[in-house]
């Protein structure tokens, strides 16, 4: 059986548990006068009941969503060998310069010239000696 045909079914009967759980915590509520006899069936019946109707929504809509991915994944996928390019990395690789690095005034960090944090900058001027830490972004001492 497929994946999101059972976190259907699941979301569906555990929302319909939580729907029955919520009538029965309201019915017993209903017919108590005092609020300290109501907090059994608000700890007992309706706040499960509530959980649950949650929980199962969150089923439905995790199995609407796999479907549909499943389904557009099959209709997307390469024929053949036109369409292998790599997957885009979510890294970018660290800018390359071979220029001295530089630095913002009153900044504490070195930069390479090309680093996208000092890219453009007019008042960017060489770091020279200064003791500076190197760029987590561009890292322009080697390691």
């Amino acid at each position: 059986m497929p994946t999101s045909r059972v976190l259907l079914w699941g979301g569906l009967a555990a929302v319909a548990g939580g729907a029955v759980l919520c009538v029965l915590g309201w019915y017993g509520i209903s017919g108590e006068r005092f609020a300290e006899r109501q907090l059994p069936y608000l700890a007992s019946c309706t706040v499960p009941g509530a959980a649950l109707i949650v929980a199962g929504t969150v089923l439905v809509v995790g199995a609407a969503r796999g479907g549909a991915s499943a389904t557009r994944g099959a209709e997307e996928a390469p024929t053949g060998a036109q369409n292998e390019t790599p997957p885009p990395s979510n890294e970018t690789p660290p800018p390359s310069s071979t220029e001295p690095p530089v630095r913002v005034p009153g900044g504490t960090l070195a930069h390479r010239p090309d680093c996208p944090l000092v890219a453009g900058r007019a008042d960017a001027e060489p770091a020279r000696d200064a003791e500076l830490d190197p760029c987590p972004v561009c890292e322009p001492w080697p390691r």
